[in-house]
This record gives C-alpha cells, sequence and structure tokens, in this order.
C-alpha cells in the first residue's frame, strides 16, 4: 500500500531542450550563445560514420566556431577514456562541450566537463551530489532513443579496476540544453534499437516504483511505458519511419525527465555491477533482470504495477495481475531478440557474491521500493540464469 503523500517534498530538474526534425542543425547557435571560443566535440566512431557529427560540426562551420573532435569512446564508456577527455579538452583551449551520440559519448562529456573544472579525476564524483563545480556549457544531442542522458542528472563511468560503472549524480551533470532530433535515429540498426527501447522501459518502470517518485515524475513515467510499448515493435519493423522514431524518442525523453527526478532502483544498481564486470551492453543487461526484479518488488507496490499493466495495455485479470505482467515484459524482451540469460552471457554461478556487493552499493539501490539484503540480490541475478 502506498503511504507518501503528493505533498511531500520533491524538485525536479530539466535542461533546455528542442524537439524535433532539424535540432541537431542548431548546435552552432547554441554554441554562440554559450561564449564559445573552441568547441570540445564528443562523439564515437559510429555516429562519425553515420553522419550525424559531420552534420553538426557543420552548424559549429556555419557560425564561423574553432572546433575538435574527440572520438575514443567505447560502448561503455571508461573512466580512461574520460581522462584522456580532460587532457584534450585543456590542450585544445575549449570552453564548450558538444556531445553527439547515445549515452556513451553524452556521459564521457559529461565526465570530461566535471573533471576539468574540478581539476580531479572522475572517480572521485561517484554518489550523489559529490561534484562542487559545475562543468562548462555542454550541449547533448542524442542519436539513440534510450539513455536519456541528454535530459539527465545521471553519469555511468565504467571502472576497469573495480570492473564496475559507477553512478555520478548531480544536478552539474544536466546539460545546458538537448538538440533531441529523432532524425539521428534512423540509422539505428534493430539490435541497437531493441536494446536502447528496453532501456528507456526500463527507465520508466523503475521511476514509477521508485520511492522517491511524485506527481511529475509519474506522469512523465506512465506517458514513457505507453509511447516504448505502443513503439518499439513498430519501429523495429519500420527503421527509417520518422514518425515512429519521433514516438520513441519522445519516449526515451519522457522516461528521462522521470528517472532523473525519481531515481532508479535495483534493475540499474545490478545492472551497473553486472555491465561493468562483463562489460556488456547497458539495454541489455536492463532487459535480463527487469522481469526478475518486477517479480521482487511486486507485492510491495502492487497498485503501482497494476497501473505500469495498464499503460502497457494489458488487460489485468484480478489475483493474476503479476503473471500478467511478468510475461508481457518476458513477450517484450523475446519480440525485440534482446531474452537471454545471464549464464548465456557468460557470467558464472560463482561470480554472483561479488556481484551482488557491487550491486548492494549502488546510489540506485537506495530508490528500490522494496530494499533487499544481499542475498535476496544474490537469488535475483540466481532466477535470471
Amino acid at each position: 500500500m502506498e503511504t507518501q503523500n503528493e505533498l511531500d517534498l520533491r524538485k525536479f530538474v530539466a535542461p533546455e531542450f528542442v524537439f524535433g526534425a532539424g535540432a541537431r542543425h542548431l548546435a552552432g547557435r547554441y554554441a554562440r550563445n554559450f561564449g564559445a571560443r573552441k568547441v570540445f566535440v564528443v562523439s564515437d566512431p559510429g555516429v562519425i560514420q553515420a553522419g550525424w557529427t559531420d552534420q553538426v560540426t557543420r552548424s559549429l562551420d556555419a557560425q564561423n566556431l574553432p572546433y575538435t573532435v574527440f572520438s575514443q569512446v567505447t560502448s561503455n564508456p571508461r573512466a580512461e577514456e574520460v581522462m584522456a577527455g580532460v587532457q584534450a579538452y585543456q590542450n585544445e583551449r575549449c570552453n564548450v562541450i558538444v556531445a553527439v551520440g547515445g549515452g556513451s559519448p553524452m556521459d564521457c562529456a559529461k565526465g570530461i566537463g566535471i573533471a576539468s573544472a574540478n581539476k580531479r579525476h572522475v572517480l572521485q564524483f561517484e554518489g550523489v551530489d559529490q561534484v562542487p563545480v559545475p562543468g562548462p556549457p555542454l550541449i547533448c544531442i542524442p542519436t539513440t532513443a534510450g539513455s536519456s542522458a541528454d535530459v539527465s542528472q545521471f553519469a555511468i563511468i565504467t571502472d576497469l579496476e573495480r570492473k564496475v560503472k559507477i553512478a555520478i549524480v548531480s544536478k552539474t551533470v544536466v546539460p545546458d540544453v538537448a538538440l533531441i532530433d529523432p532524425v539521428t535515429t534512423t540509422t539505428m540498426d534493430a539490435e541497437l534499437t531493441a536494446c536502447t527501447g528496453m532501456d528507456a522501459l526500463a527507465h520508466a518502470i523503475e521511476s514509477f516504483v521508485s520511492n522517491a517518485h511524485s506527481p511529475i515524475t509519474d506522469l512523465h513515467a506512465m506517458e514513457a511505458i505507453r509511447l516504448v510499448a505502443d513503439n518499439l515493435l513498430a519501429v523495429i519493423a519500420k527503421p527509417e519511419d520518422v514518425g515512429l522514431r519521433s514516438q520513441m524518442m519522445l519516449g526515451s525523453l519522457y522516461a528521462g525527465l522521470a528517472f532523473s527526478n525519481a531515481s532508479l532502483g535495483a534493475v540499474h544498481a545490478m545492472a551497473h555491477s553486472l555491465g561493468g564486470f562483463l562489460d556488456f551492453p547497458h539495454g541489455k543487461t536492463n532487459a535480463i533482470l527487469l522481469e526478475h526484479v518486477i517479480g521482487f518488488n511486486f507485492d510491495t507496490v502492487i497498485d503501482r504495477y497494476v497501473r505500469i499493466g495498464q499503460a502497457m495495455g494489458l488487460d489485468l485479470k484480478r489475483g493474476g495481475e503479476r503473471e500478467t505482467l511478468l510475461e508481457a515484459i518476458r513477450r517484450l524482451g523475446q519480440a525485440v531478440g534482446v531474452d537471454q540469460t545471464l549464464g548465456q552471457i557468460g557470467l558464472l554461478r560463482s561470480d554472483i557474491p561479488q556481484l551482488s556487493r557491487k550491486a548492494m552499493q549502488d546510489a540506485c539501490m537506495v530508490t528500490n521500493p522494496r530494499r533487499p539484503t544481499q542475498q535476496e540480490v544474490e537469488a535475483i541475478y540466481e532466477s535470471a540464469f
């Protein structure tokens, strides 16, 4: 039974954002407005190959703004990559950052900004509100519909030494502006579309059941769930349909606004531990774990999960709501091709205790609606094997 009073104090943080076809071309104008002397463009090889980075740098050329491109970013941005970016940023004497890409370039750009401004290693900012000085102006142009790094106060960085993804949660990593252009997602292949779509769904579901949710985050989370459920399969079938891509990008945006302010839960805490250990794609780890965490949490916030099922368009029979929702999540994962088990992706059962210890320390675990013990986290991992 829910006990939260809707009058409880809650804050809501969001950047300025421009949504719609052509938004990517505004990067130069915004960089000029932010007083850019030289722009540090953070991207990755895949996005560069797709042509989106070049389109953004042309908008900088149109404003006669010099720039340098940093693309040493992998799919799970590593602390070493962030610090290499800090060195390049300082060497090039830049004062504005533009990130073009999915969650990896955007999170790397956030790390570069705060590490350069604070003159500290990026891993020293792990946790909530641990960044004293904001970074330079940051413009984010997402090319995937899932991470929502373009609107969130989260940055996820891989610590290779500890084999874990750390969460940096701070208003200082909220971008100054997000230029959200659905056209940029038309070059995503089916697998990336599926993984990022499941990531957006996990964001929305976890924020809706978070113990820090509010009426404002609920509004965004519910609409995100509906949009992803209605459009994910369709957009995989018609990848060049800009209308469908727009619906998924809206779903990602709404989910980002929700989880940035309500935070997340055990799915993400466990996914950060697992993804850092295996260097595995974040969206896939979320998809693998989502059903099992819902099963663990369900009885704690039944009413919330029933509303999630309703937003997904499910026919919920009284007494069978739990199994209906779990089956729907399972079938969606199967339909989009992200239904592997932990054993199939290379995890060993002997790895579970150390993964569970790390997951228990993750900032996202604090807002899970049911506080698990380490043994219960181990059992959830086991159920996903």
